[in-house]
């Protein structure tokens, strides 16, 4: 069982500094407060391959999450697939289109699953996020603006 949820921003920056901020995971504290902590292997470039791994707060639970970048075509596709064995996991990515006067279109999306409990907890998990879905837009654009 799974389900999706996404937000779309206008970015007051280039397409090409909004899809290198966003490439780089280890910005996510800065825009998602679940996220607690977060690396990335191996150093250099992200690139197909890259995985991050961090220690996020959801419900109240830590738990760990790793994700691998699975597609990247700079300066407007990022995905990423959650490699983890959590309750519910994600795969996702951000779509960059870039617009007049040096702004850009950010979509972000992520399909949730859930496993085994998860299952059960997967409709809690999507009504929480497509709730916040607005406010995580708006926290990105915040964080890539006075980046």
């Amino acid at each position: 069982m799974s389900g999706e949820f996404e937000a779309s921003i206008e970015v007051d920056r280039p397409v090409e500094e909004v899809f290198a901020y966003l490439a780089d995971g280890r910005n996510d504290p800065e825009f998602s407060p679940r996220v607690l902590e977060i690396t990335k292997t191996p150093d250099g470039p992200t690139a197909v391959g890259t995985v991050f791994r961090s220690t996020v707060k959801d419900a109240g639970m830590k738990t760990s999450r790793e994700f691998r970048i699975t597609g990247l075509v700079a300066p407007r596709t990022i995905r990423w697939s959650e490699q983890s064995k959590n309750l519910i996991t994600a795969e996702g990515g951000y779509d960059l289109e870039p617009l007049p006067d040096g702004r850009t279109r950010v979509r972000i999306f992520n399909v949730l699953e859930g496993h085994g409990l998860g299952r059960i907890l997967l409709g809690l998990a999507l009504r929480a996020a497509r709730k916040d879905a607005p406010d995580f837009g708006r926290r990105i654009k915040a964080a890539v603006e006075r980046s």
